[in-house]
């Protein structure tokens, strides 16, 4: 299994390549991380293993360390943050799931 301590560069790279061309599914504001948030992206997570999020220019902290409370509070690796958006994985827990190869 793949955690944040163990992704290699060749595997942040590949799902970075995946996310490039998904949209955002929610966004992060002035509001922060509430519990709403998280639900929904846990939600998302659970449905896709990667997804891809904005970061408004008014939340409270710059993207990266959002992002990475984010992936803390998610139990999710996060991939990249390229401007105001972020990209998480985490391997969904279904079975019979078509799992991301990476």
């Amino acid at each position: 299994m793949v955690t944040r301590e163990n992704i290699t560069s060749k595997q942040r790279a590949a799902l970075k390549s995946m996310a490039s061309t998904m949209s955002p599914i929610a966004q992060i504001g002035k509001g922060g991380i509430t519990d709403n948030v998280l639900k929904t992206l846990s939600d998302a997570l659970e449905a896709r293993e990667l997804i891809k999020v904005n970061i408004l220019p008014n939340a409270d902290e710059d993207a990266r360390n959002l992002a990475e409370n984010v992936a803390d509070l998610l139990d999710a690796i996060p991939v990249a943050v390229i401007g105001r958006k972020a990209i998480f994985y985490r391997r969904s827990e279904r079975d019979n799931f078509a799992h991301i190869v990476f």
